[in-house]
């Protein structure tokens, strides 16, 4: 966040004493000096405007010197950004909610100081639901934005635009995964959005049936690949930041769907592996709760 610089003028009066007539003696005078206005950062309140799954709210920080410089941290926010016309007792954060239940809020000054905790809950009656229709048949998955939200923002951002139709599951590995999600017929990769941070360890594990997102040797590289896991690959789970795979989501109804599209032929063209000889094409996905 950036931090607004003030440059404060101190303003003096001077009070000038005229003698009355001639001869008169002025009567002594003594200063007051002024108590001095305190420079200490503090907050002592934090509101929203509304707290909305995946819409963009405003947080309204109220204190006092926080053109001081202060630095706020929001983990179920997107991108937190300061809007225009800060004051010294007022700054507002607008972002995007990504992250469903309970998450923190943390305010500390710019000497780490700690100023605010405290935590805002988004209320989500039903997990999103995204219906992915296939060649081989539907399946429904539900996302987990509770545990992964940024990885399941990421995935409904690319839902919303359509980026899924007409794209094809480009490796199929029977006793592994199938990864899908890049790549048109013809083997052509479209351009993404930017890549996305790895949400690892999560609490969720690569299990038959869960999709997570696929990623290059870099942590934090994943854009519009995801896969399936076809069977149990624990190993496939970060156990500390930066590793593994990060999973968001299960597939609640179509697993024999899955079935279906594991078991078909495969074959190498243009150096890559696994490819199904008979495209499984994504026709639509399409979030349905």
């Amino acid at each position: 966040m950036k931090a607004l610089s003030w440059i404060m003028g101190a303003c003096a009066s001077l009070a000038l004493l005229a003698g009355c007539g001639g001869g008169g003696s002025s009567s002594p005078t003594t200063t007051t000096p002024t108590t001095p206005t305190s420079t200490a950062v503090s907050v002592s309140k934090v509101s929203t405007d509304q707290l909305v799954y995946r819409k963009i709210t405003n947080f309204t920080i109220t204190g006092q010197n926080l053109d001081k410089g202060i630095n706020a941290t929001i983990t179920g926010c997107l991108k937190p950004t300061e809007l225009a016309g800060s004051s010294a007792t007022q700054k507002v954060l607008s972002c995007k909610i990504i992250a469903a239940g309970a998450f923190n809020i943390t305010i500390t000054a710019a000497d780490g100081s700690s100023l605010y905790t405290g935590s805002v809950t988004v209320p989500l009656a039903l997990q999103p639901q995204v219906t992915m229709v296939t060649n081989l048949g539907t399946m429904v998955i539900e996302l987990n934005p509770a545990k992964a939200p940024i990885t399941v923002d990421n995935f409904l951002q690319y839902v919303e635009n359509g980026f899924y139709v007409n794209k094809i599951f480009h490796r199929v590995i029977s006793n592994f995964v199938i990864q899908g999600g890049g790549f048109t017929t013809d083997l052509q990769q479209p351009t993404t959005l930017a890549a996305i941070k790895l949400e690892t360890p999560n609490g969720l594990s690569n299990l038959r049936g869960t999709i997570a997102m696929a990623r290059t040797n870099v942590a934090d590289s994943a854009t519009s690949q995801f896969f399936i896991n076809v069977v149990d690959n624990t190993s496939l789970d970060g156990l500390v930041a930066g590793n593994g795979y990060a999973v968001f989501g299960k597939v609640v109804t179509g697993l024999d769907v899955m079935d279906k599209i594991k078991a078909v032929a495969t074959t190498t063209v243009s150096g890559m592996s696994d490819v199904p000889v008979t495209p499984v094409l994504i026709n639509s996905m399409v979030q349905t709760q």
